[in-house]
């Protein structure tokens, strides 16, 4: 093998950077050179790139977002857009493409597969963590961290007016980031979709975990961590819908997007380091559509088809914690 190249695709992710920093290196290793392509796959269209060494990735392993930019392209979706990117990596003698991202992504490294001959790798890069095949995914941890660092201080502001705080986190349609910060931060309740049926049951044991607080420890903060795209009309609508039900002032926090950036921390960065090396090695041992990842400490290679076939389930011990912790039956007999 020759050369390969890489591009990050959709939403960055802290770790980004670590994760192309070892894909450069493990291949100068190997005598292979790396093309960066820019934009996502908009920049495999438009044939927008760089060549990557060693001297491009020094000192970027500590930064967050890409250095080769990031970029959503619905137009990949077609087959003329598949077709015109294989025809541009051929041209370049591109043997095989990694793609660092999300759901959204690999889809778009199987609709390339089908209509090139070289070899397509994805690496899980996304704050989500809803990748399934993988235990983490790049950028995760980080997005915990910076959650987790909002939320304390918001605690503070809430113990010293006695306020109740809703914390509209990202995730989409997964609730990794909202459980994880939930309990890192004793939140007092959490929503997200894998936990939630009937908003309006949720409504009322919220209702009643408040009353409940308030009797307890009278006028208290009280902190409810909600996943992004949960609640019709955000956590504004709920803090107005929670304050006509029980008088109490509710304020919502939306951390949004300062959740995508910042230092990569530890985690992120080893991860995104052994996913990087990874990548390349299964390109030299002929690997196609199939995504790397880590399960039980190891490093894996798994049918990217089946990140997405699957719902990747929350820890069912993490789950079971905080229902015990704030278990409804136990206050409504209280």
């Amino acid at each position: 093998m020759q050369k390969i190249a890489v591009l990050t695709s959709g939403g960055d992710a802290p770790g980004m950077n670590a994760c192309i920093r070892a894909i450069v290196l493990t291949a100068e290793h190997f005598g292979i050179q790396v093309i960066g392509y820019k934009h996502g796959y908009n920049g495999l269209l438009e044939q927008e790139y760089q060549v990557l060494k060693a001297s491009n990735v020094s000192n970027i392993i500590q930064r967050g977002g890409t250095i080769l930019r990031s970029a959503r392209c619905l137009n990949f979706k077609s087959d003329v857009s598949a077709k015109l990117a294989a025809k541009n990596l051929n041209a370049l003698g591109i043997e095989a493409l990694l793609v660092i991202g999300g759901d959204g992504s690999f889809h778009g490294v199987c609709h390339l597969g089908a209509h090139w001959q070289g070899q397509v790798i994805g690496l899980p890069g996304t704050i989500d963590n809803d990748i399934f095949g993988t235990d983490a995914t790049i950028g995760y941890f980080t997005a915990i961290e910076t959650a987790l660092e909002s939320i304390d201080k918001v605690r503070d502001t809430a113990d010293a007016f006695e306020r109740i705080f809703l914390v509209e986190v990202m995730g989409r349609h997964a609730g990794f980031i909202g459980l994880s910060a939930a309990l890192a931060s004793a939140s007092d309740h959490v929503l997200v979709p894998e936990l939630c049926g009937d908003l309006n049951v949720e409504l009322d044991n919220i209702v009643l975990r408040l009353n409940a607080s308030m009797q307890k420890r009278g006028n208290s903060s009280f902190i409810i961590i909600v996943a992004e795209n949960l609640w019709p009309g955000g956590v504004t609508n709920l803090a107005q819908v929670l304050h006509e039900k029980t008088n109490l002032e509710c304020r919502p926090v939306i951390l949004g997007h300062v959740q995508r950036g910042g230092s990569p921390v530890s985690q992120d960065r080893i991860l995104a380091t052994k996913l990087g090396a990874y990548a390349v090695e299964q390109a030299m041992a002929g690997e196609s559509q199939i995504m790397v990842g880590e399960q039980n400490n190891k490093v894996v290679a798994y049918p990217i088809e089946l990140t997405w076939q699957q719902r990747k389930p929350l820890d069912p011990y993490l789950v079971k914690i905080q229902q015990d912790f704030f278990d409804i039956s136990k206050i409504t007999q209280a």
